[in-house]
């Protein structure tokens, strides 16, 4: 693949890398079949258990116990100070749950391959707590189109694709036409446009009466000189600045209307995954 070329959803993923739901694990504390202190209940047990330890989850949360521990014993030997040993643990474990709970996505799809998609997610859950509601990874009907980010709030509906670029290629507005190096991504801008529109119209049919998506690209990877820039009717922003683009919105909605473009959104843009 050239430098500078991106796929519809980022960087393209590897093969293989997609991921099916695992079956629920049953509870460790309910062992089947045999009387209490039984050896085939004390088996169950153990089976259940080392089940649980395999998977990846749990040897995660093993593993940073682990280290929280002993960078709190470590601490509290070499400074002679059981509380301030205590305290560099928590806040390891802390900054290991933070760090977790940013990597875990809600679509499974994205939890390797598409970093770009889960650093939007990662920001759009704040969001969810102002009142915002989300849908990720929207499928067009009728087409090839996918919307990575559906929200809709207070400042109105909003259609975004998350892209990761080639941060050492720069990107430039020249006459109306944005470049990646001297790869055009016009054509990436207008497929945006063209699924916000499509979205638009679904939404106002269902509602019976006409709502504005406004469309963006999310761009990871290169720097720009703007936070963000309208360009062909579509919104170019920095990946980070997300939440600060999504206050910029004109429309000032009611909790009841937020709702129902929500449901309506929920109904005619079907889940990709």
């Amino acid at each position: 693949m050239e430098p500078g070329t991106s796929t519809k959803n980022g960087t393209s993923p590897p093969a293989g890398t997609a991921r099916r739901r695992g079956p629920i694990a049953t509870s460790p504390f309910a062992p089947r079949g045999g009387r209490p202190g039984s050896r085939g209940a004390v088996g169950a047990v153990r089976a259940t258990y080392a089940t649980l330890l395999a998977s990846e989850d749990a040897r995660r949360w093993v593993l940073h116990g682990a280290v929280a521990v002993a960078v709190a014993l470590g601490a509290g030997l070499l400074t002679s100070d059981a509380r301030l040993g205590i305290t560099l643990g928590v806040f390891v474990a802390i900054g290991f749950a933070v760090h977790t709970s940013r990597r875990r996505s809600e679509v499974p799809q994205w939890r390797r391959p598409s970093a770009a998609q889960r650093r939007t997610e990662a920001q759009l859950k704040v969001m969810r707590r102002l009142g915002y509601r989300v849908l990720h990874a929207r499928r067009i009907p009728g087409g090839n189109g996918l919307i990575d980010h559906f929200i809709v709030g207070r400042r109105g509906a909003f259609a975004i694709d998350s892209e990761s670029w080639d941060k050492r290629l720069p990107l430039r507005n020249k006459l109306e036409k944005l470049y990646h190096g001297r790869f055009s991504k016009n054509e990436r801008i207008d497929e945006a446009l063209e699924e916000a529109r499509t979205a638009e119209r679904l939404i106002s049919e269902e509602l019976g009466r006409p709502i504005t998506v406004r469309p963006a690209l999310a761009i990871y990877g290169p720097s720009m000189p703007w936070d963000h820039h309208n360009l062909r009717k579509v919104d170019i922003i920095v990946g980070t600045k997300v939440r600060k683009w999504l206050r910029t919105g004109k429309d000032r909605l009611s909790e009841e209307e937020i709702e129902e473009i929500y449901r309506a959104a929920e109904k005619v843009l079907p889940p990709a995954y």
